[in-house]
């Protein structure tokens, strides 16, 4: 059975498909790409098997939500982290570009009724099928992982939240299709949780995002506004501007996760686990921060085991 490396980048290159595509042009980059003829069963399997091989928490996932549900929850994994990989693990801006835009025509391909070829849209096929799920709401993601080629910080807190409007938000929508709950209400309900979960991810990542990617997510007015200038932000230390400055963009998540905590008793009794889990998550991120009090350039942030079977506990446990 062909099954997943849990990389997506690394599944491409076993194929039989070369990266090292510089000489073509992004235009005709496309047709150089060959996959093995998976059936639908199959093509379910490997978003499967790379669901479970990458995100330890789709254990978790595998546990709380119906069985029925499983494989439609790892096809929507699958296309995300397909079109995160393709944006983000690739160092050559031309080609993440091209493998971008031939993702976007292979769903644009799906959409228009053409078999797909690709087995993450094979599995998908059948997830959209089910649960009516529309295209903005894949195309929306392409957008953010694009905007991350060319934009590496973000000058006021409005951009910020309009990066977050597609890289985030389109995650916790796609998972109220799986419940059909698809109310404005509850979209903007899921909005806040999945935007704090973006800010949460941020903060706890100031130090790895710079580092790795040169990418900083402070708004730059924030900065400035705390006197952290981009001096002292190369020299990667908690200065007390800094602490200052990130104790801040902590309350500032947090209250995204108060806007959305009524969306857990909005959902299906069997979806309340899974958004409690994640709204939970998000505020403990929060509090690591804290408890490190925002020295984040010195050390990560982390949940540790022991607090996450403490979420998952209260979670099962919980009271309406």
């Amino acid at each position: 059975m062909l099954s997943s490396t849990g990389f997506p980048i690394q599944d491409l290159k076993k194929w039989g498909n070369s990266l090292d595509i510089s000489q073509y042009a992004a235009s005709s980059f496309p047709t150089k790409l060959t996959f093995p003829n998976f059936t639908s069963e199959e093509s379910c399997r490997y978003c499967r098997s790379l669901a479970r091989k990458h995100y330890e928490n789709f254990s978790v996932v595998s546990f709380i939500l119906p069985r029925k549900l499983r494989p439609h929850f790892f096809n929507l994994y699958a296309y995300c982290r397909w079109a995160d990989d393709l944006g983000d693990e690739i160092q050559e801006n031309k080609i993440s570009l091209a493998l971008l835009e031939w993702w976007e025509n292979e769903l644009r391909a799906l959409y228009a009724g053409q078999p797909p070829k690709h087995p993450v849209f094979k599995a998908l096929e059948e997830t959209i099928d089910e649960f009516g799920i529309p295209e903005s709401m894949f195309q929306n993601l392409l957008i953010a992982f694009r905007q991350d080629r060319t934009v590496c910080e973000y000058e006021t807190r409005e951009e910020l939240l309009a990066y977050c409007q597609n890289s985030a938000n389109p995650v916790g929508r796609l998972i109220l299709y799986l419940a059909r709950t698809t109310d404005n209400e509850s979209f903007r309900l899921s909005d806040a949780i999945c935007t704090g979960l973006q800010l949460a991810n941020f903060w706890q990542d100031v130090g790895r995002d710079w580092r790795e990617k040169r990418r900083i997510y402070l708004p730059k007015e924030d900065r400035e506004r705390f006197g952290y200038s981009d001096e002292l932000l190369r020299t990667e230390r908690s200065t007390p501007e800094f602490q200052k400055l990130l104790a801040e963009e902590v309350q500032w998540a947090e209250q995204f996760f108060e806007t959305g905590t009524a969306l857990i008793n909005r959902v299906p009794k069997r979806f309340q686990l899974e958004i409690s889990l994640f709204h939970a998550g998000g505020k403990a991120i929060l509090e690591a921060i804290r408890r490190e009090n925002y020295r984040v350039w010195e050390h990560r942030p982390k949940v540790g085991k022991w607090k996450k079977l403490y979420l998952l506990w209260n979670a099962l446990f919980r009271r309406n």
